[in-house]
């Protein structure tokens, strides 16, 4: 169960990048950088003055959406080669998606007091609420009465929460380096040779999915503006399709774990050299199908373009309905393993996930999913309010 995530049970801020209308924000210096702004897993307010960046919340919406449904999958997955190739095709962008949101959107923290706050705030205080939550919950589920409650040992989904927080006190470091992307893939290849690393703070995926996160914090605004051409919009069909048909080819050999990131190769069953070739095979597929994603991600305001500024509670929150399922008895029914029941589960994850990010439901749940904790810190001076 310690073992499940995002990328594996699997997120999570958003920025407020100015509208197309206006110019672009400079590229943050080493002598002056942007402020840091919300990630995926971060508090929603946009700052005063500052519009968000529609394109941004339409992305994380449906990147959440496509978390949600890829749970749902998982029970399916057993006996349905079709479900497995659908899922396969999922997790091999998704995540990558999300921690790449989350690496742009962190080019301007610089460890300042305010900074900190935020990041202690909208990502340490939920990991440990939600991490006690989920103990406690799945000790029914899961039947564990006993299960202890770990800090050090993320559960379920927290995982990601853990892994910003360690990504975003490094984003300085990799902003100083000479070679930060290559420097990254080395240390997530390096990675997948110890099964020695153990489960202290999920390391094994936070070292795996870094070179994602390092790949957000070198990308500018422009980058995200060339996949959204309507070239690369047309290129991305026969892309998908390409990679569903190999998803399907792939589905009975058991090749998504390694996109899961949390297990060295050795213990994938692997030759150890498997690791590094694999780590760089998988980094050039997830990069593509991110690119294919976030070309077909509208720029301009929808219907669910609020919703994506609010992904943070969907992400927390649906893992518990899910957590729910096994003691229900939802799949169970012979029904639902057929391609109507298929439909209807993924249809059901979709509606329960867009529940979870409107407004009624951020209003009950604010106070443990966006704590000010206001109480924990110096009025004032350096200790006073992070800016938004």
């Amino acid at each position: 169960m310690r073992q499940e995530g995002i990328g594996q049970a699997t997120l999570p801020s958003n920025g407020t990048e100015p509208t197309p209308a206006e110019p672009p924000p400079a590229e943050p210096t080493p002598a002056e950088p942007t402020p840091a702004e919300p990630t995926p897993a971060e508090p929603t307010q946009a700052a005063p003055g500052k519009k968000r960046d529609a394109f941004f919340d339409n992305a994380k919406y449906l990147a959440i959406l496509l978390v949600a449904v890829g749970h749902a999958w998982e029970p399916l997955r057993e006996g349905s080669r079709t479900v497995t190739a659908f899922y396969t095709l999922v997790y091999a962008f998704h995540m990558p998606a999300f921690i790449v949101i989350s690496g742009h959107f962190s080019r301007g923290f610089d460890g300042s007091p305010q900074r900190v706050k935020r990041l202690i705030t909208g990502v340490a205080v939920p990991y440990v609420v939600f991490e006690v939550a989920y103990t406690l919950v799945t000790r029914w589920t899961d039947d564990a009465p006993d299960r202890d409650v770990s800090l050090l040992d993320p559960l379920y989904l927290t995982w990601f929460l853990a892994a910003l927080f360690i990504w975003r006190l490094t984003a300085p470091v990799w902003r100083l380096v000479r070679r930060p992307l290559p420097l990254a893939l080395a240390v997530a290849m390096l990675a997948t040779l110890s099964p020695a690393i153990g489960k202290d703070l999920d390391l094994q995926r936070v070292l795996q999915f870094l070179p994602y996160f390092v790949l957000g914090l070198l990308l500018k605004p422009e980058h995200f503006r060339l996949v959204r051409r309507r070239a690369v919009r047309v290129a991305a069909v026969p892309v998908f399709a390409a990679a569903l048909a190999v998803a399907y080819w792939a589905a009975p050999r058991g090749v998504y774990p390694w996109f899961f990131h949390n297990d060295s190769a050795v213990q994938l069953g692997a030759p150890a050299w498997y690791g590094p070739v694999m780590t760089l095979a998988t980094f050039g597929c997830s990069l593509v199908l991110v690119a294919c994603f976030l070309a077909w991600v509208p720029g301009r305001h929808t219907w669910f373009t609020a919703l994506g500024a609010a992904t943070l509670y969907g992400y927390l929150l649906h893992g518990f309905v899910k957590q729910a399922a096994g003691p229900a008895h939802w799949y169970d029914h012979p029904w639902i393993h057929q391609p109507l029941g298929a439909l209807a589960v993924t249809l059901v994850a979709a509606l329960t996930v867009t529940l979870l990010c409107t407004s009624p439901v951020r209003r009950v749940f604010r106070r443990v999913v966006e704590p000010r904790a206001e109480w924990a810190f110096r009025r004032g001076g350096e200790g006073g309010r992070a800016a938004a």
